[in-house]
């Protein structure tokens, strides 16, 4: 267990006194148990896929059994969902939560995780990545280099308003978010403006990608640490245009702008055709590591000719091919475990190919998306049907859980059987703030299939079931509807009410 901080002076940053949650006190509501909850969630409707309609139930089922109330004395402000794996509130797993738990916003508040971890942000932004719920002390010294990381609550917090439209949240999140952003900026970053992580800090704690980086950065300039800044700078600009904070949203813009030239000039590897992480000297690593595909995240990152020869790893074999989609390093990668995966070295995990997916989506690869998702939640099913279990991590080459492997680790595994099953298999996603909703059909399916009771914004509701020829949708709420599929696309303004659409 570490020993308390020392007492020493840190600059403050004044944007960190804006942060509504760090004097907030706990406000303890029971939740609804599971069989009443149930009602409240998205019901997928998948008649030829019945075990991946239990799988989705089942998570959500082991979701609710991890359901805690914060310890009086910790100084959590907020109910959350514990990871499942060890006895601490997580940053990674905190993050990936609430990707998942937008789903069930409406029986239980899965941005708990998120606000706790801002109720105890320091002074100068520091947010530590390994928190003790039942004392509220952080795991780590601030300067530690394992101390925190991945930097993607930005990316979840924009995601989450992109889906939900709350822009009331937007505002009470942005202090903590740029005083976090800006504390990795001053104490990540190398004089060249790209920035550095470790083994533990990216969340990839074994892989070989750099030499004995578990516990530090080796002095090496990292990937996806400076790829998820720019993202941040990206989506911390939207928000703070949208809060008509124009002089911080040009500073980001061009925080942004800066970070990309960087990154396109110093990680791009020519001769493998892929983003590498690069030592003192700059030399390449031998690892192509899945967490280059944080730069598909920002789709403005990629220059287009570079995109195709990037995402073409993701199709070929013996790269990141392999019976179980995707592997966490390349098959023809230094340090690849074939059996297991053996954790990080090849292991397929639910939060990496969630932003895989997010990425394929976000750069127009909906196709490639949908099949990688079905892939691995076909493999997630097989696995669960063989040891009544989810795991942390998978085996890449046969359907059996990697090793080592957590069993049953809600704050990540729920993402493929709820988040990839709406988004990617059945291709059901908003853009709430635009009232608009995107239907990318592409199941094989002779069975109508889709969704009921699916949340729109605040309180709206959303029941939208299809087969090859019609398509009937029931909705509280009017929007703006873009149905595609693999050979056509249409848009149409739908109103509150029921509505049926000839798809032929």
């Amino acid at each position: 267990m570490p020993q308390p901080h020392p007492k020493f002076e840190r600059q403050s940053d004044p944007i960190v006194a804006q942060n509504q949650f760090r004097q907030q006190t706990a406000v303890l509501q029971p939740w609804l148990p599971f069989s009443e909850a149930k009602a409240h969630l998205p019901q997928p409707i998948l008649p030829e896929h019945e075990a991946w309609v239990q799988l989705y139930w089942r998570a959500w089922e082991i979701a609710w059994s991890n359901l805690r109330q914060p310890t009086p004395g910790s100084g959590f402000v907020a109910d959350y969902l514990d990871a499942g794996t060890e006895p601490y509130l997580f940053m990674w797993d905190s993050t990936f939560t609430s990707q998942f738990g937008l789903y069930g916003r409406r029986a239980f508040p899965f941005t708990g995780n998120l606000d706790n971890l801002y109720a105890k942000q320091h002074d100068d932004g520091f947010i530590c990545r390994q928190i003790d719920p039942t004392t509220g002390e952080d795991f780590f010294y601030p300067f530690d280099p394992n101390g925190t990381g991945p930097n993607i609550l930005a990316w979840a917090e924009w995601r989450l308003y992109r889906f939900t439209g709350d822009d009331g949240r937007l505002a009470n999140v942005f202090p903590a978010l740029v005083g976090y952003h800006r504390w990795c900026r001053a104490n990540r970053t190398w004089p060249n403006g790209l920035y550095w992580a470790t083994g533990h800090s990216s969340g990839l704690s074994n892989q070989p990608r750099v030499p004995n980086s578990s516990f530090h950065h080796r002095h090496w300039t990292w990937v996806d640490a400076s790829m998820q800044a720019a993202l941040g700078s990206l989506v911390l600009a939207q928000m703070a245009t949208l809060l008509k904070e124009e002089k911080l949203a040009v500073a980001l813009e061009d925080e942004h702008t800066r970070l990309s030239e960087q990154i396109n000039q110093q990680l791009w590897n020519e001769a493998a055709q892929f983003y590498q992480d690069v030592d003192p000297e700059g030399r390449f690593s031998p690892v192509k590591s899945i967490a280059a595909y944080w730069g598909l995240l920002d789709a403005d990152l990629v220059p287009e000719k570079r995109r195709e020869p990037f995402v073409k790893a993701l199709r070929e074999n013996w790269t990141f091919k392999l019976t179980h989609r995707v592997p966490s390093q390349s098959a023809d990668s230094e340090g690849y475990n074939a059996e297991t995966g053996n954790y990080w070295r090849g292991g397929v995990w639910p939060a990496t190919n969630f932003v895989v997916l997010r990425g394929l989506r976000q750069i127009g690869q909906h196709g490639l998306a949908h099949e990688i998702a079905v892939n691995h939640l076909s493999n997630v099913a097989a696995v669960y049907e063989q040891t009544g279990a989810f795991w942390e991590n998978y085996a890449p080459e046969t359907a059996a859980p990697g090793d080592p492997a957590a069993k049953n680790p809600m704050g990540m595994a729920g993402l493929t059987p709820i988040a990839s099953l709406l988004e990617d298999v059945i291709g059901l996603t908003v853009d709430w703030p635009q009232r608009r909703v995107f239907w990318d059909r592409r199941l094989v399916s002779e069975r109508p299939y889709g969704v009921e009771n699916y949340p729109l914004g605040p309180d709206g509701t959303l029941s939208m079931v299809a087969n090859a020829s019609k398509l009937r949708l029931t909705t509280d709420v009017p929007f703006t509807l873009t149905l595609r599929d693999a050979t056509q696309s249409l848009q149409t303004a739908v109103p509150s009410g029921t509505t049926e659409i000839d798809l032929e």
